[in-house]
C-alpha cells in the first residue's frame, strides 16, 4: 500500500546539500551591508540630519518634520542604490510573528509620468489597516485604523527589494498593540532607575541599556517528510507518534560534527544575518537529533529582539530553499528535549560598566551587589509576573520536563555567590557601625572576585541563573517574542531599583551615612530573597515540595497564570512605570487567552481528523487483513485453526479496542469544544478548553501510539519519529 508517507522517503533519498556560492571575502567586509546604519548615515545624510538621528538614538529627542523630510530623502537614496523598490514599516503584532505591507517608492508627477517618492511622513509614521490584528477589545473590527510610528532607535534595513522601518504599532487612541512600545517604555523605565541609582557609586553614569543575548534552538525536518505530516504543517507539532527505539539516549549528537545538508543551511542564513548586521556567533547540534542553536553577541535589548525576529524569519525563508522546514515550536516531538530561547539578560551603563559583574575594588563591588539583590528582590516580588511571561500553550508541554527549568521561577547564584552573601548578612550590623567595622566589610566585599564565570556553574534547571556577569532567564520558550519576558523583567527591576533608592533617600535623611544606609538594606534584602535563592536539581520532585514549603508559585495552567497581570500589584508596577495602562494589560490578557485557547482548538480539530480519517481507516484495513487470514486459516485447517492463531486474534482485540477507544474520546472531546465554544467570556473559554478539552489530546495518542506499534509499517500512513528526527 502506496502512502505519502513512503513517496516522502523515496522523495528524501534524492536530497542533496543545496550549494551556495561562498561570497569569497571576509565576513567584516560585508557585514552590515543592508542595514542603514551609522556610517551609512553620515555618508547620504546632511551633517544637520546625521546630527538630528544621533540625538534622538542617543538622548530620545524627537526628530521634526523638516529633518524627517532631509531624512527620508538620504535613506531614499541609499534603498535605490541598493536595488530597493519598495518600503515597508515592520512591526510586531501580538500574533508572535512581524508585520509589513509593501508600497512601492513611486508617484505620480504632474504630466502623469512616474517618479522615486518617499517623504518624511511617509518615513515616521503610517495608518496600516489594524482590524485584523489581535486588540483585546481595545478596538472594535470595524474600527480599523491603526498607527505605525518610525523606531529611530533600530536601524532600517532591506530585505529582497524592500526597505523594512522598524516601528512601533498602536491603536487609533494610543494604546500599544505591539510588543516593540511597551518593551521601549520598560527598557526607558529601567534606565532611569538604574542611572540614579549608579549615582549613589559613579555620578558619570547618565545612561543604562539593558542588554540581551538570545540562544535560539530548533529543530530542522525534511520538507518531504514534513509535508506528509499535516499535525507539524497545522500545529508545528506532532500530535501523536511513538517514541523511536533510539533518540538521545546516547547524547551522541549533542555538539557532534554537523551534518552535511545542515551545515550548507547554516552558512547560508548565516551570510544573509551578517548582511542584516545580525552578529551570530556559534552554531552547533543540540541534545535532541535534528535539533541545532544559533546565538549571537549581545546587542542592546531592543535591537537584540528586532535581530532575533528577523533572523527567525530569515530561518525559514532559507531553510525551505534547503528542502528543509524548520520547527521553532517549544516541543514539537513527544519524549525528546524541546527547544528554548535562552534570554542572557545584563545591564551596562555609559561609562563601560557591567553592572552585574563585580569591579576590582570595594566601590565597584558594592555596586554590583546592589543590583544582583535588586534584581533578585524584583524576581522574587513579581514571579507571577516573570511565570505568566513566558507561559503559552506551546512552552508548558517544555517547562518542567527533563531538559527544561520547571514552571516555579527561582534564581541560581552558585556556591560562591550564596557565600558572599551569607558573610555580608552575618558581618553588617543593623545599628550604626563603628569606623573598624566599615573598614572590615569593605574589606570583606573587596574580596569578590571581578570575573564570576569559573565560580557560578551554569544549573540547567534553574528558570533564572546568574552566570557569571549576566542572569540567564532559561524559561523563555523558543517560539516567543523576547520582547515579553524582557518587558516584565526590566519594568520589575526598574520598579524595584526605585523602590530600594527611596528606602536609601529615607535613611540618609535621617541622618544614616550612605554607604552605612545600603549596606543595611542591602542586609535586609538577603534575608528577604532567601526563598528564592536556589542552587539545586529542579527537576526534582524535592524541589517541587521544598518549593511549596517556601511559598513559590507552581503554576502550569496559562489561564490562571495570566491572572497575575490583573492584580492590583501588577498593574499599579505598570503604571507606575509607564508601561502599560490597566486597559491596555487587560486587552493583553485577553488576546493571550484567545491565543492559547485558538492553538488548543486547533490542535483538537487536526488530531481529529487525523484519527478518524487517517489512523482509523488503515486500523481498520490492517484488522481486515488479520481477519481474512484468521478466516483462511479456519477453511483450511477446520477446528485446528484455533492453536494456530492466538496471537491474531489478541491482535484483533487489541485493534478494535483501540479503535474503539479513538472514535469514542474523539466524539466526546468535540462535544467538550462545542461547550466550550459557547462561554461568552474568554477566560472561563479558555479554561474549558484548559481542563476539559486539551486532556483528549494526549488521551486520543496514546491509543494512536499504541496502534503505530501493531499495524503493519508498509500500511502506517504518516512519518514515524525514528524517520521525522534521523533524516538529514
Amino acid at each position: 500500500m502506496a502512502t505519502l508517507r513512503f513517496f516522502a522517503l523515496k522523495e528524501l533519498l534524492n536530497r542533496k546539500p543545496l550549494t551556495i556560492e561562498e561570497p569569497g571575502r571576509l565576513t567584516s567586509d560585508y557585514f552590515g551591508k543592508n542595514v542603514f546604519d551609522r556610517p551609512k548615515m553620515k555618508k547620504y545624510l546632511s551633517n544637520e540630519a546625521y546630527d538630528h538621528v544621533m540625538e534622538a538614538i542617543d538622548k530620545g529627542s524627537r526628530i521634526d518634520r523638516k529633518m524627517a523630510d532631509q531624512i527620508a530623502l538620504g535613506m531614499k537614496a541609499w534603498a535605490l542604490t541598493n536595488g530597493a523598490t519598495h518600503y515597508t514599516h515592520w512591526f510586531h503584532p501580538l500574533t508572535d510573528s512581524t508585520a509589513e505591507k509593501h508600497d512601492a517608492f513611486i508617484d505620480i508627477d504632474s504630466h502623469g509620468g512616474v517618479v522615486e517618492g518617499f517623504s518624511g511622513k511617509l518615513l515616521v509614521q503610517q495608518e496600516p489597516d489594524a482590524s485584523s490584528f489581535p486588540s483585546g477589545g481595545i478596538r472594535n473590527t470595524f474600527e480599523a485604523r491603526g498607527y505605525t510610528a518610525w523606531d529611530v532607535s533600530s536601524p532600517a534595513f532591506i530585505v529582497g527589494t524592500t526597505l523594512c522601518l522598524p516601528t512601533i504599532f498602536v491603536s487609533y487612541t494610543g494604546e500599544a498593540l505591539d510588543y516593540k512600545m511597551p518593551l521601549l517604555k520598560a527598557l526607558a523605565a529601567v534606565d532611569k532607575a538604574a542611572v540614579d541609582v549608579c549615582q549613589f557609586f559613579d555620578k558619570n553614569v547618565s545612561k543604562v541599556n539593558s542588554n540581551l543575548g538570545w540562544e535560539q534552538e530548533y529543530f530542522l525536518v525534511d520538507e518531504a517528510l514534513y509535508m506528509a505530516r499535516p499535525d507539524l504543517m497545522l500545529t508545528d507539532r506532532t500530535l501523536m507518534g511513538h517514541s523511536s527505539s533510539k533518540d538521545q539516549q546516547l547524547e551522541d549528537h549533542y555538539f557532534s560534527s554537523i551534518p552535511t545538508r545542515v551545515i550548507a543551511y547554516m552558512e547560508d542564513f548565516e551570510r544573509e544575518a551578517y548582511c542584516l548586521g545580525i552578529p551570530v556567533k556559534t552554531r552547533h547540534n543540540e541534545v535532541a537529533p535534528n535539533q541545532f542553536e544559533v546565538a549571537p553577541i549581545f546587542e542592546e535589548a531592543n535591537l537584540a529582539n528586532d535581530h532575533n525576529q528577523l533572523i527567525m524569519d530569515v530561518m525559514k525563508k532559507v531553510a525551505r530553499r534547503h528542502k528543509f522546514r524548520i520547527l521553532f515550536h517549544e516541543k514539537p516531538y513527544k519524549g525528546i528535549n524541546g527547544s528554548g530561547k535562552h534570554n542572557n539578560w545584563s545591564l551596562s551603563t555609559d561609562t563601560g560598566v557591567n553592572l552585574l559583574s563585580p569591579g576590582k575594588n570595594p566601590r565597584t563591588n558594592m555596586q554590583f551587589l546592589t543590583f544582583l539583590l535588586n534584581v533578585l528582590k524584583a524576581v522574587y516580588e513579581h514571579q507571577d509576573l516573570l511565570l505568566a511571561s513566558i507561559l503559552t500553550a506551546s512552552n508548558t508541554h517544555r517547562l518542567g520536563a527533563n531538559e527544561a527549568p520547571p514552571s516555579i521561577i527561582s534564581a541560581f547564584l552558585g556556591h560562591e555567590l550564596n557565600r558572599i552573601l551569607d558573610e555580608l548578612e552575618e558581618t553588617v550590623p543593623d545599628k550604626k557601625m563603628t569606623p573598624d567595622e566599615k573598614t572590615s566589610i569593605k574589606l570583606n566585599i573587596g574580596k569578590i572576585p571581578e570575573i564570576l564565570l569559573d565560580n557560578t556553574d551554569r544549573n540547567r534547571t534553574s528558570p533564572f541563573a546568574f552566570t557569571g556577569n549576566r542572569f540567564e532567564y532559561r524559561a523563555v520558550g523558543s517560539s516567543a517574542n523576547c520582547a515579553s519576558a524582557l518587558i516584565v523583567l526590566n519594568t520589575v527591576v526598574a520598579e524595584q531599583l526605585k523602590s530600594f533608592k527611596k528606602e536609601v533617600d529615607t535613611m540618609v535623611d535621617k541622618g544614616v551615612k550612605k554607604d552605612e544606609a545600603i549596606l543595611q538594606i542591602l542586609k535586609k534584602y538577603i534575608k528577604e530573597t532567601k526563598n528564592i535563592r536556589f542552587d539545586g536539581n529542579g527537576y526534582s520532585q524535592e524541589w517541587v515540595k521544598e518549593a511549596s514549603r517556601r511559598g513559590l508559585l507552581n503554576i502550569s495552567s496559562v489561564p490562571e497564570a495570566l491572572n497575575a497581570y490583573m492584580k492590583d500589584k501588577s498593574i499599579k508596577v505598570f503604571a507606575a512605570n509607564d508601561v502599560f495602562n490597566a486597559k491596555e494589560l487587560e486587552a493583553r490578557v485577553e488576546v493571550e487567552l484567545e491565543k492559547f485557547t485558538k492553538k488548543i482548538q486547533i490542535e483538537a480539530r487536526v488530531l481529529g481528523d487525523l484519527a478518524i480519517n487517517h489512523i482509523v481507516p488503515t486500523a481498520v484495513s490492517y484488522m481486515n487483513t488479520l481477519i481474512t487470514n484468521v478466516q483462511g486459516l479456519k477453511d483450511l485447517f477446520g477446528d485446528e485453526y484455533k492453536d494456530l492463531v492466538g496471537d491474531r486474534l489478541d491482535l484483533i482485540r487489541k485493534i478494535s479496542m483501540h479503535i474503539q477507544s479513538i472514535k469514542s474520546k474523539t466524539a466526546q472531546m468535540v462535544d467538550e469544544r462545542k461547550v466550550a465554544n459557547k462561554e461568552t467570556d474568554m477566560h472561563k473559554m479558555a479554561e474549558h478548553y484548559n481542563e476539559k478539552v486539551r486532556p483528549y489530546l494526549e488521551d486520543i495518542r496514546y491509543h494512536i501510539d499504541k496502534l503505530e506499534l501493531i499495524v503493519d509499517n508498509e500500511m502506517w500512513p504518516l512519518p514515524k519519529y525514528r524517520e521525522l528526527l534521523f533524516a538529514r
